[in-house]
């Protein structure tokens, strides 16, 4: 399976940032883990990360044609008011998974509300980095 991992803003900054809130497990070691995982599952995979709505919208529009099979996205901060992502996760018929490293429920009131998990497969929060592993587990284990 082809699996693209899309990270928002400040994501590339776990291990750096909050580390009470987003543990100190650093970027690369997320990129390892999933790249591993995905090497001895024998499936594909791209990790993505763009600090600007942009860059995360292109690269959900080239999934449409490049043969991706699944998304695990992070949105970070955009997850709660960028329709412009939502709209891009939208328009692509892929099994969409969101991850969010903390859990949202428990943090200030804003971050409660997800405008892109409604155009998303699931959501899974709370769970640290391992989060993206389950979300690769659910992914692969679907009919095509």
């Amino acid at each position: 399976m082809k699996i693209l991992v899309l990270n928002g803003p400040n994501i590339n900054f776990v291990g750096i940032r909050e580390k009470g809130i987003y543990g100190t497990k650093d970027y690369a070691w997320l990129k390892n883990m999933l790249e591993e995982k995905a090497a001895r599952e024998g499936h594909e995979i791209e990790v993505f990360h763009s600090n600007y709505e942009g860059g995360i919208i292109d690269r959900i529009q080239q999934a449409y044609g490049d043969g991706t099979e699944g998304i695990i996205i992070n949105p970070g901060a955009f997850t709660h008011y960028s329709i412009a992502v939502r709209d891009a996760l939208a328009s692509v018929e892929i099994p969409k998974i969101e991850v969010h490293i903390s859990n949202v429920h428990k943090r200030e009131e804003f971050r409660h509300v997800s405008v892109t998990a409604p155009v998303c497969t699931g959501q899974i929060v709370g769970l640290g980095l391992e989060g993206y592993a389950l979300a690769m587990d659910y992914l692969t284990s679907q009919e095509p």
